[in-house]
């Protein structure tokens, strides 16, 4: 070995005893640093772990009177159990734009529009929507059985899809993403002097308003509203501004329509099942209020637009808040001439044909609003589409009824569509018999009852609220009418903050709340108490309300509540208390 390579292979052992014991010397660097992480983690996260406080958004009183109540007695029973709670009012569109457009807020309470089947949970929990707008998922819910079980309902049909439906709403009891309180009953104020049939078609839809038989020489329709956004915006997309009122199925024809329970052709003259597709056809000579030709490209283009508001041009679909679930189960639409179309679907016939119930959108007016919003002064979030921002005054739809004015809360005034099918002789549908519905708005219900007892309005289109009904009194020629309801109240998780995506701490919750003593002290007893967020065609005899909610039974009775026992059980959730305060690691 020469000297340059004897001190070349010293220098390289060195190099190799240098690096061995810098390594050496790291791990023991490592071991001693991770100890010192461990401990400043343990610091770090004992001062992470903090009273829980959180936030109830709801709406005031003049907006909801029961939705506030229930509020405040949520927000009692966590105080009790160690929580710190405020409570958020916020109007009607405010509420629902923080719940369902912005997902900001910790929980609320407020009413669902439900469905009269089951499928309406599809568009509520399935996890594909937790990102989206409306009522699509608002908790940020995720839970892949759920999904199986969502998806195991539409395809199957009879005592398949029943059982299916038993196991997802069993799942959903367990898991409780929301807390389903009580289905209110409905009740309307009418006048019988003037119309008669108020009971042939549900005052929340379009048949509650025609086939009215009149009396005399009447030829308008006056109903009362509570809400006045109706007067504001027209727009069937929006979830903000939608409620449980008619006004858009009068002035939007679909499909079919829903008659005690079941579905009927309405723009349809006829709609046959066949082996995953539904052939429809239209009737003839049908236009919009405008005067121009409804086609089956109208239908087509409709289809479209409720899965992408931007109809294919954007980088990803933007679908709208209402209407996703229902044109989700169109998997594709041929049209086969101007009255004639297929609607090819993954579901099983009674998912599908609940896709025909979505209002039929002009496409000459609608196309133009398939573009990116431009709202001076205000920042669009990308995606979001004239479609969607517009309040659509005039609404242009082929309705019984077409727009006729509006002055912002105080009325809505639509006028008969002379050219509607249901006018032709050989067409037997309830049909206007009216020449206008004018919607006054007036937000008491005290005072909406005065105007049906002086003979100022015939109808209040929007339901009473409970506290007023045993004050009213009978009167000639007055009714009151109670209509069935599919609507429920619940409170709603944000599972996109801890700990509300912990399903033992929402079950823990749901235990605090006394649904029975709710109806009673809140709805004065015009309510039912529920352990599901179904009609009770679809609840499992299990979870049927059986005096106390089979599931998530209240840790207390008649409203007052066992304080130990609530909070024993936030401990077997694996929750902690200290200085009396419920912790949580945020």
């Amino acid at each position: 070995m020469s000297e340059r390579e004897a001190a070349s292979s010293e220098t390289a052992a060195e190099r190799a005893t240098s690096r061995r014991a810098v390594l050496a010397g790291a791990a023991g660097l490592t071991v001693a640093t991770s100890g010192c992480v461990r401990q400043v983690r343990t610091v770090v996260n004992r001062d992470d772990v903090e009273q829980l406080s959180l936030t109830i958004t709801t709406v005031p009183a003049d907006g909801d009177r029961e939705s506030i109540q229930i509020a405040r007695e949520v927000a009692a029973v966590l105080e009790a159990v160690g929580v710190d709670v405020s409570i958020e009012m916020r109007s009607n569109e405010e509420f629902l734009r923080a719940v369902l457009i912005n997902h900001d807020f910790d929980l609320y309470v407020g009413q669902h529009p439900g469905g009269t089947d089951p499928d309406f949970l599809y568009e509520a929990l399935h996890s594909l929507y937790a990102d989206e707008s409306g009522w699509q998922n608002p908790f940020g819910f995720t839970n892949l059985r759920i999904d199986e079980l969502l998806e195991e309902q539409r395809r199957t049909g009879g005592d398949d899809r029943e059982a299916a439906v038993d196991d997802l709403l069993e799942e959903v009891a367990r898991e409780q993403p929301f807390v389903p309180i009580c289905v209110p009953e409905e009740h309307r104020m009418v006048r019988t002097d003037r119309f008669d049939g108020w009971k042939r078609g549900h005052l929340a839809t379009r048949l509650g308003y025609l086939g009215l038989e009149t009396r005399g020489d009447t030829e308008r329709l006056r109903a009362v509203h509570l809400d006045a956004r109706p007067s504001q915006n027209i727009n069937p997309l929006t979830a903000e501004y939608r409620d449980h009122d008619p006004v858009i199925d009068l002035l939007y024809d679909s499909l079919a329509t829903e008659r005690d329970g079941e579905l009927e052709p309405w723009l349809a003259e006829s709609v046959e099942w066949d082996d995953g597709t539904l052939q429809v056809r239209l009737r003839e000579d049908c236009s919009f209020h405008d005067g121009e030709r409804l086609t089956a490209a109208d239908v087509d283009f409709t289809y479209r637009l409720l899965q992408d508001t931007e109809l294919g041009s954007g980088e990803s679909p933007s679908p709208p808040p209402q209407y996703r679930g229902l044109a989700a189960a169109v998997e594709e639409v041929n049209v086969q001439g101007d009255h004639e179309l297929e609607l090819a679907v993954e579901t099983g016939e009674a998912v599908a044909e609940r896709a025909l119930t979505v209002p039929v959108l002009p496409e000459h007016v609608w196309s133009e609003r398939a573009i990116q919003a431009d709202v001076p002064g205000v920042r669009v979030a990308q995606g979001a589409t004239e479609a969607i921002t517009t309040d659509n005054v005039p609404p242009i739809g082929s309705g019984p009824f077409r727009f006729g004015s509006r002055t912002e809360r105080e009325h809505l005034t639509l006028e008969r569509y002379e050219d509607h099918f249901t006018l032709r002789d050989d067409v037997d549908l309830p049909a206007p018999t009216v020449e206008e519905l004018r919607i006054q708005i007036d937000p008491r219900s005290t005072s909406a009852i005065q105007l049906v007892s002086t003979d100022d309005a015939d109808v209040t289109s929007s339901t009473l609220e409970t506290y007023v009904l045993d004050d009213i009194e009978a009167e000639d020629d007055v009714a009151v009418l109670e209509s069935a309801s599919w609507t429920f109240y619940h409170v709603g998780f944000n599972a996109r903050r801890a700990p509300f995506g912990n399903p033992r701490f929402r079950r823990a919750v749901a235990g605090l709340i006394d649904k029975a003593w709710l109806v009673e002290d809140v709805f004065h007893g015009y309510a039912d108490p529920t352990a599901t967020p179904v009609t009770d065609e679809w609840t499992p005899d299990d979870l049927a309300w059986n005096g106390e909610d089979p599931v998530t039974p209240f840790l207390g009775s008649d409203g007052d509540l066992d304080v130990g026992a609530a909070r024993e059980a936030f401990e077997d959730a694996g929750f902690r208390y200290g200085d009396g305060t419920l912790r949580v690691r945020r």
